[in-house]
């Protein structure tokens, strides 16, 4: 069987178990962390994530991201991020819940909590609650109004599945984080996404 049909089946397979962990309830961190646990097994496979089938970046550019899998109605969507050193993401929410799981490389997920009480429009203050070095064997799952900010270090471009409740493109309620200004505002989706 080949990389690429290997990889199909276990991603069929993965979200097949994810779905049903979703149907069950309301979504809760227990939850969460078993959908994570089926998003880990595919993290572990780096041969099906190289860059013969998801290229890093262009020069000059920090971030590439490709969708691996959506149903029809743009839930449990899958995607590869590929992003090299220096790639920064503020603060923001996802308005979904999604669990992220290490190929390899390291993302650096710095975690806040809200601290104004939200009765200001476009005004918001946080405070870093613990910062997770996302590596290889390792992941993160987030409910929809978790607030996280992302970071890239080291020398190499690195590899991450993210798995979300809906779509990135159908996420128009996101809202981003500016620590300096204590403001926010709505969040681009940032890299257009490739499709295989």
């Amino acid at each position: 069987m080949s990389y690429s049909s290997a990889r199909d089946a276990a991603v069929r397979s993965a979200l097949a178990q994810v779905k049903t962990i979703a149907s069950r309830a309301p979504l809760n961190r227990a939850s969460l962390s078993e959908i994570l646990d089926q998003l880990l097994p595919l993290a572990s496979n780096k041969d099906w994530w190289q860059a013969g089938d998801f290229s890093p970046p262009e020069e000059g550019e920090r971030h590439a991201r490709y969708l691996i899998s959506e149903e029809p109605d743009q839930t449990f969507a899958l995607y590869l991020n590929v992003m090299r050193p220096g790639k920064k993401i503020a603060p923001h929410n996802h308005t979904t819940w999604a669990t992220i799981a290490a190929v390899e490389g390291v993302e650096f997920n710095h975690l806040y909590q809200r601290t104004d009480d939200g009765s200001q429009e476009g005004v918001a203050t946080l405070a870093l609650q613990e910062t997770l070095e996302v590596g290889p064997g390792k992941g993160v799952a987030l409910l929809p109004d978790d607030i996280h900010a992302v970071e890239i270090r080291g020398e190499a471009p690195i590899r991450h599945l993210h798995l979300y409740g809906r779509a990135l493109e159908t996420l128009t309620e996101r809202i981003s984080f500016d620590l300096d200004t204590q403001r926010y505002a709505p969040m681009p989706i940032g890299v257009a996404t490739r499709r295989k």
